[in-house]
Parts: C-alpha cells; structure tokens; sequence
C-alpha cells in the first residue's frame, strides 16, 4: 500500500475532482457518508451523547456533513466550531447551511479557552478540526481544548488523522496533539502514523477507500510503501518441484563468544527455518559443541580463537555471509570482521556488533558491498549516525547514509522500516512482545536466508522483517506478548509463511 504525502494526497483529491467531473462537495459528501455508515454500524444507534469539533476549513466541513448525517440518523449530537479566524472554506460553508436545515440546534461557536465545554467521559468525541494541512503547532486555547479532550477520558474519534498531528513532517516536541482512540483516515494512512515519537495520537486506524482517481495514485511515487499481508504475497517466490538444497544457497551465520554463543544458536536456527539450504556456522572453539548439539541440521566452523573470534579463515564464495550477532568488538574481532568483509563480494547482512565496530572504525565502510544490509536497533543507529531530534530526522539521516554508501538500513522497531536510498518500506507485522532478547538475532538469520535463496538484497529484507513480525504474531496466539522468546518467534517462520496463503474468515 503507497503512503502519500500531504501535498500528493491533495493533488489526487483535485486528479479526482477533473477524472470524475464532481464537486468537492460531491466529494466531502462521499467522505462522511463513508465515515457516517462506520461509525453508525459500531453505534447501532445507540443514545451516547456525541459532541463533534470542527474546524473551520476542510476537515471541519467532513465533520459538519458527519454530524448533519447523525442528527438525521436520530443521535444525540452537539456540533461545535472551533472559530480561530475568519477565513472558511467553501465546502465548510456548505455543510454549516446544510446542517442548519436538519436541526434547531445549530453548531456553536468557540472562539476562547471560557468557550470550551465540559467533556464527560461516558461522551463520544469527533475530532474534524486539522486535517493533513497543518504545518506548524496548534498554539493558545486551541492547545488547551486539545488538551480537555485528552484529559477528559471520552472515546475519541479522528477524522483522517489526529488534529494537531503532522502529516509527514518533523513534529515540534511540545506539539498539543489530540490523542484519538480511533482514527478514521483516507486513502492511505500518513507516515506519522508509524513513528515512534508521533504513532500513538491515531489510536488504532482504519484506511477508508474514498474512490480517488486511481491513475493519479498508480502514478505517484509514494513517500514510502506499507508492507502488508497481500504485500508480502507478491514478493514470495514459490519453490520448484524439481530442485535440491544447493538450489537455495548456503548461509555462513558468524557469530558468538563467550556468554553470548545463544546469538548464533538464534541466528543459524532461524536461518535453517526459513529455508536456507545449508546453513553453517563460524564461532569461536567453545560455541562449537554447543551449535553441533542445539540445531544439528546446522554445520560449524570453528575459529582459533577459544572464548572469541579472532582470525577468519574460510572461502566466501558460496556463502552468504550474516555476521555480528554477539560477537564482542575486541581488536581481535575487529580484525576477523575486517578480513571477512573483505573476502566478500556479494551483499552481506551486519547486525548487532558488527554495525558496533562499523561505528567505530568507518573506514571499513569501503570494503562493505553495495547492497549488503545493516539491521540496527536505535542505540546502534546512533553509533552509526549520531543523534536526531526527531522520527523524521531519524529517517532523513538513514536515507543519506544509505545513498552515501550505497547500503540497505532496516530500522528495527514497533514498525521496523527498511530504507535504501529514497526508498523506503514500513512493517506492518509484529507486536510489542518481540521486543525480547535475541529477536534481532533471529531477524539476521531470516533475511540471510532469503539472500541465500536468491533474493534480491531489498526485497530479502523487506519480506524477512514482515516474516519475522508475522511470525511473533502468530506465537503470541499461544504464548501471549510476555511469553515469548526470540527461539519461540523463529520456530514459527513455517507458519507465517503459510498464514500469506490461507483464506480468513472474516
């Protein structure tokens, strides 16, 4: 699913005005029909007092065409409208004359912080205030409305996103945002949406298809792309009846040291589910005995050093190459990584300390190949980057690096988003449970198994991390969030892999 920007978003609405010759009234009235018939379906009618705040622009004209079709519909609707200028748009004006031809009680003005009502919390609140046009922070009794509603503990819906909210711009840190239950939002939900210092204010959100010109929308180059069930379908490559193990590759897991040998017991083993062909692991001698008895579909190679890496003695061509997990950044593994990443010619997956001693000896940066894939969590992103103020800039400063030098970053996280060049891919599998030790060791061997299988390296990482998500989301069905551990997620590979091809009951 494209994730389009603000400006994109408001383009296609005009594409759609021209393709489908209707009014912009035409198509606020199809918007809050469809917003109307949702909300209607959850309610059912039911006599809960509902107060809608509208704005006074084009949102708040969604809402006023909201409440008119709710009045008529028989619910108990206060219409307020937040008056912070004089400046109305068109289609307000419209829905305010509409409204006021379905009721006696017409919508109330606020114009200062004594005007703001009292908000229960057995109240449903609509929040059509701001839509994706906001472009700098809500500010004076406005911040202090946002803030009642916030407090007050009602059940808050968002039309198209949270009032307050930027679209896909850095939000300022002391931004007043409302904080929705709920956020209705259309066409594609916005990239603020998967964020971390801005995803919470949506709640959880419904993308409602409001029939946008579709030439318009297959035409344009998203902000980023949200990688889905039906995504990750298109992106799985079948196996042939005819074909052996040397068919899908040969992944070299180097990883481990003293204490820390579970990491390429995590990483190996995930990499065998998911279908590499062989899978070999490079550890130091004392995790030889321990990787020979806990996965033995997976053969080892032991280093001469006893308790950690520290020489690299073996051919690359047939492998491909995961290194990091848990391998310490002494100098003698920094020498041992140095001469691994040299040998190689193929994209290799870093993670963990691997990108540790990227961080900091960046002249190895030149010997890494193009298109190999780094897998930081954000304490090794800022090793690797340096800080950042926000999500966006987080962003922006990933996609320069990746362009600099020519790597694929996934950025692991609630939403973990992979990022080559201008190009940018969000996850849309996983839950909070897997953020638990050695999940990341299991997402390194997951997509350097499809490496191994001829993947191509963006589209290895881009299915791994919505693999390694689907497949916390199917053990948390048994074990629940706290019950998981990163060997538990990489034992249900096969079934997530499944689960993109069952029929779901609705």
């Amino acid at each position: 699913m494209k994730i389009l920007t603000a400006a994109q978003l408001a383009e296609a609405d005009q594409a759609t005005l021209k393709s489908q010759n209707i009014s912009s009234t035409d198509l606020m009235e199809r918007v809050s029909t469809l917003v109307f018939n949702k909300i209607h379906e959850r309610l059912n009618g039911a006599p809960v007092p509902v107060k809608i705040f509208c704005g006074i622009g084009n949102n708040g004209g969604d809402g006023l065409a909201i409440a008119r079709h709710m009045i008529q519909h028989g619910y108990h609707v206060t219409t307020y409208v937040t008056n912070c200028s004089k400046k109305r748009s068109k289609d307000f004006l419209v829905n305010y004359d509409k409204v006021k031809e379905v009721t006696k009680d017409w919508p109330i003005l606020l114009d200062c912080e004594e005007d703001i009502p009292e908000i229960s919390p057995k109240d449903i609140v609509i929040d059509a205030i701001f839509g994706i046009g906001l472009n700098r922070p809500v500010k004076g009794w406005m911040a202090s409305l946002f803030n009642r509603t916030n407090d007050s503990g009602a059940f808050t819906v968002s039309i198209d996103m949270p009032s307050g909210l930027f679209s896909d711009t850095a939000q300022p840190a002391d931004s007043a945002v409302i904080q929705a239950d709920h956020t209705f939002t259309f066409n594609s939900p916005k990239l603020s949406f998967f964020l971390e210092d801005t995803g919470n204010y949506t709640g959880t959100f419904e993308v409602l298809n409001i029939g946008l010109d579709p030439t318009f929308i297959h035409q344009a180059d998203p902000a980023a792309m949200l990688i889905t069930r039906e995504s990750a379908q298109n992106i799985y490559r079948p196996r042939k009846k005819f074909s052996h193990k040397g068919d899908y590759g040969h992944v070299l897991v180097m990883a481990g040291s003293k204490g820390k040998i579970g990491a390429a017991v995590l990483a190996s083993t995930a990499a065998i589910n998911s279908g590499a062909g062989k899978v070999t692991a490079y550890v130091p001698s004392c995790g030889n005995d321990i990787l020979q008895s806990s996965v033995p579909e997976v053969m080892t190679i032991a280093d001469s050093g006893v308790d950690q890496l520290n020489d690299f003695k073996t051919e690359l061509e047939k492998y491909i190459l995961c290194v990091g997990p848990g391998i310490g950044t002494s100098d003698e593994v920094v020498s041992a990584f140095a001469k691994a990443i040299k040998l190689q010619s193929s994209p290799v997956l870093i993670d963990a300390d691997g990108i540790n001693i990227l961080a900091a000896n960046i002249e190895l940066l030149k010997d890494v190949p193009a298109k190999s894939i780094l897998t930081p969590h954000d304490g090794e992103l800022e090793r690797l980057l340096g800080g950042w103020d926000s999500s966006m800039e987080r962003l922006d400063k990933a996609r320069e690096f990746s362009m600099q030098h020519d790597v694929i970053l996934v950025l692991k996280g609630a939403h973990s988003i992979t990022v080559y060049k201008d190009h940018m891919y969000i996850n849309d599998s996983g839950n909070a449970g897997m953020a638990t030790a050695g999940s990341g060791d299991v997402l390194s061997g997951i997509i350097s198994s499809f490496m191994a299988q001829s993947y191509d390296p963006l589209m290895a990482a881009v299915f791994g991390a919505y693999i390694h998500g689907a497949s916390g989301d199917i053990a948390a069905q048994t074990y629940a969030h706290e019950g998981l551990r990163a060997g538990i997620i990489s034992n249900f590979v096969g079934p997530a892999i499944l689960q993109l091809f069952r029929q779901e009951n609705k």
